[in-house]
């Protein structure tokens, strides 16, 4: 009877042990350990913008579709432009002839000063300057005119995928207003959102394991910069342009989450990264820094 009575009490004593050892794991990993499900996959979205405006005449890309950096995305109806660009040529070449002949006269000019008035060869002097300036800017102008024909065909300034593609041939397109996205793929990474009590834990370098939800396998990335700043929502700018500090203070604090930045290093096979999707993070302690005292804040 006695050997049963210490066999239950060994065996409560031994679920106990366990059941501290998961609390303690559990309280490490989720309090003390650099970890957050607050995460996001994150990319530079490139807002794709016309510099002059007109028809659309053709689309050579689908939403969603992959491009390469100076792939042809559409292009602008040219007619208007290449008028433009012929009239300048035109006015280019009337500028040279008559800067030709002006030349022209003044070397004759000069070669007969003694037959010549003083006036009438300075004033062809100041003609052919005059002529010079016209051509300089004429070549402007036609400069201004291929540069707006070029601009008719819109390219992709990075690769990326296509997103909110809802263009067709005849819609129009308007000067600076943008016309679709480009997720710039060059530039996704991880975006984690720690609490501020875990942020004296981590470095720039560490190493951190991404895992996305619902999926399987993980990203392997490092800690590439830390946020030097976030909002304060309890003050506010007044008419005056006078700090507005809210009166009321509140017993329970909140710990703010401050935005870390997590390169991708490596990227299982199979995985597709989407800019949006949730990610949990954990940061790696680096050898010997898993028994060494951080600056915990509490």
């Amino acid at each position: 009877m006695n050997r049963e009575h210490f066999t239950k009490a060994f065996s409560t004593f031994l679920l106990l042990i366990i059941a501290a050892a998961i609390i303690v794991a559990l309280w490490v990993r989720y309090q003390v350990q650099p970890t957050t499900r607050d995460g996001k996959v994150a990319a530079d979205i490139v807002q794709v913008t016309p510099d002059v405006g007109g028809w659309v005449t053709s689309v050579q890309v689908q939403d969603n579709q992959a491009v390469k950096k100076g792939q042809t995305l559409l292009t602008i109806d040219q007619s208007r432009y290449q008028l433009a660009l012929a009239q300048a040529q035109a006015a280019l070449e009337s500028q040279q002839i008559a800067l030709a002949q002006a030349i022209r006269d003044d070397r004759r000019n000069h070669a007969l000063s003694a037959l010549v008035d003083t006036e009438t060869i300075e004033k062809g002097t100041e003609q052919v300057a005059l002529l010079r300036s016209a051509m300089a800017k004429a070549k402007a102008a036609l400069d201004l005119a291929q540069l707006n024909l070029d601009r008719t065909t819109l390219r992709a300034p990075v690769d990326g995928i296509v997103s909110s593609m809802t263009l067709q041939p005849g819609d129009y397109l308007t000067a600076g207003k943008e016309a679709f996205a480009l997720v710039d793929t060059d530039t996704l990474r991880i975006e984690g959102y720690f609490v501020e009590t875990k942020i004296p834990a981590i470095n720039i370098g560490d190493k951190a394991d991404v895992r996305l939800m619902g999926v399987a396998g993980i990203i392997h990335g490092h800690v590439e910069s830390i946020a030097g700043g976030i909002v304060d929502r309890e003050r506010d700018k007044s008419a005056d342009m006078l700090d507005n500090i809210q009166p009321e203070y509140t017993y329970v604090r909140l710990a703010q989450r401050i935005p870390v930045r997590i390169a991708i290093d490596d990227v299982p096979k199979g995985i597709r990264l989407i800019a949006g999707q949730t990610a949990s993070v954990e940061i790696l302690l680096r050898r010997g820094e898993a028994t060494e005292q951080r600056s915990w804040p509490w």
